[in-house]
């Protein structure tokens, strides 16, 4: 493994909470991601599922970081919050295109491309892989507070005083050209 694998993950820095399981019929953990999940192939957000959490979750978050990210900061695929509390199941596709499959309610923010929904895998070429990390959070508040305006970092800074829980499935994925 590269020097890139110690990089922390953004909920490092967050104290710690019980974990509960993610799954996925599309990331498989430590796997690579499918072509469906990067950028420049389907752009798709994957489906995910959710159990195990603490019975006093009021709503969900779920995020996609790239802790390898060659930025200092890493780069934020994937914001979504205010999920309900009864959903415990994104499709596949529900934040990405036409976003079928997003609850009502639901509040996506900019990624690090810029765009309110989920951006597929795109590392540098030749940059080795890079850790797609995909994290649920179970939160104590039905709406987390705030908008779609927001950052990813102000997202962040809400669910490090609000999550109760939290689970999360690391899929890989490298782009081999010449950098």
């Amino acid at each position: 493994m590269t020097e890139l694998k110690r990089r922390p993950l953004p909920h490092d820095f967050h104290p710690p909470v019980p974990s509960f399981t993610v799954t996925s019929e599309d990331v498989e953990e430590g796997g690579i991601l499918r072509d469906a999940q990067v950028y420049a192939e389907g752009n798709m957000s994957p489906q995910l599922s959710w159990a195990g959490f603490p019975p006093e979750t009021k709503s969900f978050a779920v995020t996609c970081y790239d802790p390898d990210a060659p930025t200092g900061s890493g780069f934020w695929h994937w914001v979504l919050f205010d999920i309900p509390a009864s959903v415990t199941e994104l499709p596949a596709g529900a934040g990405s295109g036409t976003f079928v499959g997003l609850p009502e309610g639901a509040v996506q923010v900019r990624n690090d491309y810029g765009t309110k929904d989920f951006g597929g895998a795109a590392p540098p070429p030749g940059d080795g892989p890079h850790r797609y990390v995909f994290t649920v959070y179970a939160v104590d508040e039905e709406k987390l507070g705030p908008d779609s305006d927001v950052s990813p970092a102000v997202v962040g800074f809400n669910l490090r005083f609000h999550t109760i829980a939290r689970g999360q499935l690391v899929g890989e994925y490298e782009n081999p050209g010449k950098g």
